[in-house]
């Protein structure tokens, strides 16, 4: 392709329509990618903390000595919120002198499922944004290419003699719309796809945790005090 037909050639020569959809979709193509890469990092960090918090829960470490150290992390694993949460309301309980174990164990998997749900809101954020990117950026890049075709159709309505050279950079300037469409919805709805089967697999880790630690509390449930024992 020569230089008259580059890609940033055709970009300064097509209209201010086009090139007003163009930026706006470099623009929304740069927010996707700092989603992108935001998000490789929180869930790398999310599975690495998950994984070290288990491995601390099955060394048989005293419950009481795990709460107490888990209420000082400040960032800590969703694991380690779920557990605080958990067994917070399973001692305020107890400092009640609840004694029935059903009315134990329904408090803190009740706390717990609420904390589960903030930590998948939390996981699931700007997640619908790279959504929409990838929905949408082919449709406003078509919009751009569409407007560009009619624009270049306009403009060769007052000429007297029409060839493939007089047609070619008015369509190769409203494709550039199209392209850029997809280049920026691809990656979105790649990464979208990738971290949407990463969440559900956080998920049911969490759920599982849930499940396990309610059968430690229940059989707990009616001791002095939350033992070791797993």
């Amino acid at each position: 392709m020569n230089q008259d037909l580059s890609i940033i050639s055709l970009i300064m020569h097509a209209s201010f329509t086009v090139q007003l959809v163009i930026a706006a979709l470099l623009l929304v193509s740069l927010a996707s990618w700092s989603v992108i890469f935001s998000k490789l990092i929180s869930l790398s960090r999310v599975k690495a903390r998950n994984e070290g918090f288990e491995q601390e829960f099955w060394s048989g470490k005293n419950l009481n000595d795990l709460y107490n150290s888990v209420s000082n992390h400040h960032d800590g694993a969703p694991l380690e919120r779920i557990f605080a949460s958990g067994m917070r309301e399973f001692l305020k309980l107890r400092e009640r002198r609840v004694t029935e174990s059903n009315a134990l164990l329904d408090g803190a998997r009740r706390a717990m499922r609420a904390s589960f749900q903030r930590e998948l809101d939390a996981m699931e954020s700007h997640l619908s944004f790279l959504a929409s990117v990838g929905s949408v950026s082919p449709y406003v890049g078509l919009f751009g290419t569409i407007w560009g075709i009619m624009h270049a159709f306009v403009g060769l309505s007052n000429l007297t003699q029409v060839t493939l050279a007089t047609v070619a950079p008015g369509i190769a300037e409203a494709l550039v719309a199209t392209a850029i469409g997809l280049f920026a919805a691809i990656p979105a709805v790649l990464a979208y796809n990738r971290f949407a089967r990463q969440i559900d697999r956080n998920a049911i880790t969490l759920e599982t945790f849930i499940e396990e630690f309610s059968n430690i509390l229940q059989r707990n449930a009616g001791q002095p005090a939350p033992a070791a024992a797993r």
